[in-house]
């Protein structure tokens, strides 16, 4: 599937990317992410040997797998035609993935300029692997990690706390770790 509104180019953020050939208006259906119907077993098979896959090749992308409902996924890695899935991450979206009927839509979330990488957040739920996502979009407000809006507020608490601690060491440690008595 192709749209008029986009081209694929080389990407700061990540490999390849997906470039406005136009200027697209707020609110316009850019592409549709195309791919598999699977089931969600299915999805955790692929999910989990993708992901090895992608340890190891870091400049590979990862797992492409849409939610589509309680029971199936969407797998855009499986269709050779989905240019949708080179559509990189970013803290800073001007896209926004959409769920029409199980049909999974790219929307505009803003007016968005001849030639500017189109970029969505992924929305990745915190789990016991969020590390393994790290961000590379370089927004002024990048959370340093592919996760939903929701969770950033857990980043932040955890960014901090691990400062503390670290100052908290060196502190120890300038001190020699001991108190002296008087």
């Amino acid at each position: 599937m192709s749209s008029k509104y986009i081209a694929i180019k080389k990407s700061a953020i990540h490999g390849r990317g997906v470039f406005a050939k136009q200027n697209i208006k707020k609110g316009a259906c850019i592409i549709e992410y195309l791919g598999e119907k699977i089931t969600k077993a299915e999805a955790d098979i692929r999910t989990k040997k993708r992901m090895k896959f992608s340890r190891k090749n870091r400049f590979l992308g990862g797992v492409y797998i849409f939610e589509l409902n309680k029971r199936y996924d969407l797998d855009g890695l499986a269709v050779k035609n989905n240019p949708a899935r080179l559509i990189n991450h970013s803290c800073l979206p001007n896209c926004e993935a959409v769920n029409d009927s199980g049909r999974i839509w790219i929307r505009a979330l803003k007016n968005i300029k001849k030639g500017e990488e189109l970029k969505y957040n992924y929305g990745y739920e915190f789990g016991d692997d969020w590390k393994d996502y790290p961000c590379n979009c370089k927004s002024k407000n990048c959370i340093g990690y592919i996760l939903h809006r929701k969770n950033w507020n857990k980043i932040r608490k955890l960014k901090n706390e691990k400062k503390h601690r670290k100052k908290d060491a060196r502190t120890k440690k300038s001190s020699g770790g001991a108190f002296r008595r008087s």
